[in-house]
């Protein structure tokens, strides 16, 4: 199995930002304990603060990975360009928020990628990465 986990703007921050809200560890750290925690899947990963980088990251990987776990940060409440690249292929994603979207500030409740998600993750910490992981397993 082949998995991509693909995070955008400020994600790359994880750990120094806002550590109330998104914890106090490395996504970097953090993916290290999900490639040992699944062994058995082939799992990448990608982060971008640019909207284009990430509709061509879904674009490369979409026809040729068995799933994309998506943390699309700001751009999950704005983006129809991240949300139409992810329609156009045929690997399924699932969408995480660290953060329950849903308990913050009212325009983080418009989620504009899960309706062409299979599944949506939101309010678990990075533990959302493995749930979204054991999803497609």
């Amino acid at each position: 199995m082949k998995l991509i986990i693909i995070n955008g703007p400020n994600l790359n921050l994880l750990g120094v930002r806002e550590p109330e809200v998104y914890g106090g560890e490395s996504f970097e750290s953090y993916f290290e304990q999900l490639k040992t925690l699944f062994p058995t899947v082939e799992l990448s990963y990608f982060q971008s603060n640019i909207e284009g980088e990430i509709v061509d990251k879904i674009h490369e990987t979409g026809f040729s990975y068995d799933g994309i776990i998506i943390n699309a940060g700001g751009y999950s409440h704005t983006s129809v360009a991240i949300r139409d690249a992810l329609a156009a292929v045929k690997t399924p994603a699932v969408e995480v928020h660290i953060s329950n979207v849903f308990a913050r500030e009212e325009f983080r409740h418009t989620l504009l990628l899960a309706p062409v998600c299979r599944a949506c993750v939101t309010g678990f910490g990075l533990k959302g990465y493995a749930m979204a992981v054991e999803n497609f397993l």
